[in-house]
């Protein structure tokens, strides 16, 4: 069975017409921000102190757009008779925004939580080369990254932070067992201080 001539004309036409009687939403973007959801992907913030350069982040990158630079350095034994180690220092570290595809796995991937996602959105440039951004740019974009959501209160306290609990009440109840067993030392010093 044949189409009848000129539905499709009918239908484009009612589509256009129900369009414009809908009122517009238009977001008047420079001189109103718009409300972005709270772990949206802008930028990448690089957290230095992390970054142990393990180089990671810039094998797994699709794009090869992340630029990593670092030297070794020698550290001085702890104790004696210790020996000496050695550590990565890291010299540049470089993200191509240009190139980048924002899929995330560099963020994903890296095991010392030195990159983040951004919500900052508002880096363009004039000149491509200026999206090439060093450590020192990086780092100004961590301080915009929001702090992670809440942990379900219902949620198993994670080992970590269990066994770490444990030790410190370990440690506060070996002391206050300490101060206990010298009772008249406190008396004492508080009689001679009167």
């Amino acid at each position: 069975m044949s189409p009848i001539p000129g539905s499709g004309l009918a239908k484009g036409l009612a589509v256009t017409l129900r369009t414009m009687t809908r009122k517009t939403v238009t977001e008047q973007y420079p001189e109103a921000l718009p409300e972005l959801p709270p772990r949206s992907r802008g930028v990448i913030g690089l957290f230095e102190e992390n970054c142990t350069v393990c180089m990671l982040c810039a094998r797994e990158c699709p794009d090869w757009c992340i630029y990593i630079d670092s030297h070794k350095e020698t550290v001085p034994p702890v104790a004696p008779g210790g020996r000496e180690r050695s550590r990565n220092v890291l010299d540049r570290f470089a993200i191509d925004f240009a190139l980048c595809m924002y899929c995330g796995i560099c963020v994903d991937v890296c095991p010392f939580d030195a990159l983040f996602w951004s919500p900052e959105f508002e880096y363009a440039e004039t000149d491509i080369r200026e999206l090439t951004h060093e450590r020192d740019k990086l780092r100004e974009w961590m301080w915009t990254v929001p702090e992670p959501p809440a942990l379900d209160p219902a949620a198993e306290e994670p080992k970590e932070v269990a066994a770490a609990r444990k030790a410190a009440d370990r440690h506060a109840a070996e002391r206050r067992a300490a101060e206990d067993a010298r009772p008249g030392e406190a008396d004492e010093a508080g009689e001679d201080g009167s």
